[in-house]
């Protein structure tokens, strides 16, 4: 069951972060011990930070998803000031590990904080990244290959209205809108099994999850 207190809350920027989490809750079969709260945007879930540390009397785990879009050390970098700014947690790496963070604090009062930044915490991008990295078998696929092809072409002869930096969207909803009911919301195709759980990139942030929310 969800938690109805919200004991554990997981913030994300948007609505196809909250429908990916839960589609692949759904997959997977995850405990629903904490709940998802869509803050529309970055820069109001930095905002919101400093507060949301504080309260205690309401949440004993926070956990973050934010995209690392072209800047990863920078959104890496101002989350880790808000938790050296908190005072509440001695042991703040100063690199975002690979498999995510898991900060636990040093009073155990206070809460526990996690983060993950997408699509890998390692390379800039996201969400749609990491949901690229899903698709199964993706050097046996004719679709995705033509979805490559047809944006290198646009891409080439610059008649793209997408932004350089939404290539993945771009791609992504190519390929999802040449499957069966064209045009299958990323999380819906998920729980449809049009993409896999299996790789790698997908194990590491389901075991962050399971770790951070004992789901």
């Amino acid at each position: 069951m969800r938690k109805k207190d919200k004991e554990f809350q997981l913030l994300v920027e948007g609505k196809n972060d909250l429908h990916v989490i839960w589609n692949l809750a759904e997959r997977l079969n995850l405990n629903e011990t904490f709940d998802v709260v869509e803050k529309n945007s970055y820069h109001q879930i930095i905002a919101s930070l400093p507060t949301m540390l504080k309260s205690t009397n309401t949440l004993k785990r926070l956990g973050v998803i934010v995209d690392a879009d072209e800047n990863l050390k920078g959104h890496w970098d101002a989350i880790r000031n808000i938790l050296i700014e908190s005072g509440y947690y001695s042991s703040i790496p100063l690199d975002l590990p690979k498999e995510g963070l898991i900060c636990k604090p040093d009073d155990d009062e206070q809460l526990i904080f996690g983060l993950w930044i997408m699509p890998d915490n390692n390379l800039n991008g996201m969400l749609e990244d990491f949901i690229c990295y899903m698709i199964p078998e993706p050097e046996n696929d004719a679709l995705l290959a033509k979805t490559d092809k047809v944006l290198e072409e646009i891409e080439s002869e610059k008649i793209n209205n997408y932004k350089d930096a939404h290539h993945s969207k771009a791609r992504i909803h190519t390929w999802l809108a040449w499957q069966d009911e064209p045009g299958t919301a990323m999380g819906t195709a998920i729980t449809k099994h049009l993409l896999s759980t299996d790789g790698e990139l997908c194990n590491n942030f389901v075991s962050w999850l399971k770790k951070m929310f004992d789901c």
